[in-house]
């Protein structure tokens, strides 16, 4: 009996696979156990070690977790933002509010899809590629994504904001693939009845979508490229959101 094991990003290029094929002895293990054996089989993965989180059947699972034949198995290394429950919104169940896609972004779209009668604002996010970082040119990015985990992670960021304001919509979309300078690789749309709430409500999915939505992204420069994650896995992000303040 074996489980197959899902890498991502810096992950898959260093181990120089996408996937691992892993026996079960027992039928079942650990999330720290799948995740041994991976750096056990491959020991470039050694040094990421601790800033890997585990993923099972598309949602951040501890060290302790059980893992069975049959699970959907994903070691996710931080994603490209680092770290530093109920859907009850009108559109909250529709796979077009939340959206990994190769396909351009369209503000417009984005912005006419939350549009509600109710609404007096509608506050809109839009992430764009810029042509430096840290003093360095860059020449276009390259993004990654764990999609079936990335939606759901999305649909947990629009149920927290609707806990926290008052809301009327919520849609993210994101780019994964080559992006050019100036193309879009990220918008967040917020409807709401007054302009404070969406704007803060936007605010904040951008920030945890950042900590812990498996979206990666690799700069490409003239003499090299490099994969941008954060220094710390968002283990306490990923468990439950921050406090925020009234």
């Amino acid at each position: 009996m074996t489980i197959t094991v899902q890498l991502f990003a810096s992950l898959a290029e260093s181990a120089g696979t996408r996937e691992v094929e892993l026996p079960l002895e027992g039928g079942t293990t650990t999330a720290a156990g799948v995740l041994a054996a991976v750096v056990e089989r491959f020991p470039a993965l050694a040094g990421m070690r601790e800033s890997v989180m585990v993923a099972v059947n598309a949602e951040y699972v501890s060290a302790g977790y059980p893992v069975r034949a049959g699970d959907e198995v994903a070691l996710i290394p931080p994603v490209s933002g680092g770290a530093s429950a109920a859907e009850e919104a009108l559109g909250s169940d529709d796979d077009a509010y939340f959206v990994i896609t190769e396909e351009p972004l369209d503000v417009g779209a984005l912005h006419d899809l939350v549009l509600r009668p109710e609404a007096g604002a509608v506050s809109l996010f839009s992430g764009v590629v810029r042509n430096n970082n840290l003093g360095r040119q860059v020449d276009y990015l390259e993004y990654e994504a764990y999609p079936a985990m990335a939606t759901k992670m999305m649909r947990q960021i629009a149920a927290e904001v609707r806990e926290r304001w008052e809301v009327c919509a919520v849609a993210m979309h994101h780019r994964r693939g080559r992006l050019e300078i100036g193309e879009a690789s990220v918008l967040i749309a917020v409807s709401s009845p007054h302009r404070g709430e969406g704007i803060a409500a936007c605010h904040y999915a951008i920030d945890r979508l950042k900590a812990i939505v498996p979206v990666w992204k690799k700069e490409v420069w003239a003499d090299g490229e490099h994969w941008i994650e954060g220094s710390l896995t968002p283990r306490d992000e990923a468990l439950g959101p921050p406090e925020v303040g009234g």
